[in-house]
């Protein structure tokens, strides 16, 4: 073979693998590109307090009931409530009641919540349907300044049925009814004392109750009667029957002799 046949064939070798790496990178062939994995990107997350479970209008709060819960910072409210500014989760739940029905994981705000030292607390402590109504005591009306918030007791009137002789009849016009508040004391602390000057009690009714205590301030004097703890049967037909058994009209005596009887009245 001469030299310029070898040549001819060398040129045409090369000109064959520049040829084949040409249609290869063409056609995608050739060593992988690897490129870098993109990391997802954190959101940004803030601690808010939300319900623990359901709570209706009205219940007081609890360590139990609230639970503190990663929520994007993005979507928390200005009124949301925080780890960040609260610096003590006791003090907050402590003397707190739901304004307004919640579910559970519901984040707290300010406009859910009130405090006892703030507006709304007693229309946020009322059972749906009732109503707040308070009557003047004394001590002599409201067993000696030993009623309390959240205690059960009996309302009774007494009237004059007559002036001669002068005759009274003391009646139960309504049994078990709660106590919200003494004057303006919502709570009794284990350490708290009889309020023994309060000057009124206010009590949770129904709307017919409270028409029941208006009418019977306008005919006679109101007094309360404390019930035992864990007494709240409203509806005792066997003691109504008693009281009313043993109800009955009490005539003033003076001087040992009924009015307009014999010897001397009045």
């Amino acid at each position: 073979m001469n030299r310029s046949r070898v040549i001819v064939l060398a040129v045409a070798a090369i000109a064959a693998g520049l040829a084949a790496l040409l249609v290869r990178g063409l056609l995608g062939g050739g060593t992988e590109t690897t490129q870098a994995a993109i990391q997802p990107q954190k959101i940004p997350t803030e601690e808010v307090l939300v319900a623990a479970q359901a709570l209706p209008a009205g219940t007081k709060l609890s360590l139990g009931s609230v639970t503190w819960q990663e929520w994007p910072q993005s979507a928390v409210d200005s009124t949301f409530i925080t780890r960040h500014n609260t610096p003590s989760l006791d003090k907050l739940v402590q003397d707190t009641v739901v304004r307004a029905p919640m579910v559970q994981g519901e984040p707290f705000s300010q406009t859910k919540i009130v405090r006892a030292d703030g507006g709304g607390y007693m229309a946020a402590m009322l059972t749906p349907g009732m109503r707040a109504v308070s009557i003047g005591i004394n001590t002599a009306t409201g067993a000696g300044g030993f009623i309390l918030p959240n205690d059960r007791v009996d309302v009774l009137v007494t009237e004059q049925v007559s002036d001669s002789p002068r005759i009274f009849r003391t009646r139960t016009i309504l049994n078990a009814v709660r106590v919200l508040a003494v004057d303006q004391t919502f709570t009794p602390g284990s350490d708290q004392k009889v309020v023994s000057d309060a000057k009124t009690a206010t009590l949770e009714l129904s709307s017919g109750q409270a028409e029941a205590v208006q009418r019977a301030q306008a005919s006679g004097t109101l007094s309360l009667t404390l019930r035992a703890l864990g007494d709240s049967q409203s509806n005792d037909v066997a003691q109504n029957l008693k009281d009313k058994a043993a109800s009955g009209d009490v005539a003033v005596i003076r001087y040992g002799v009924m009015p307009g009887g014999p010897g001397r009245g009045e």
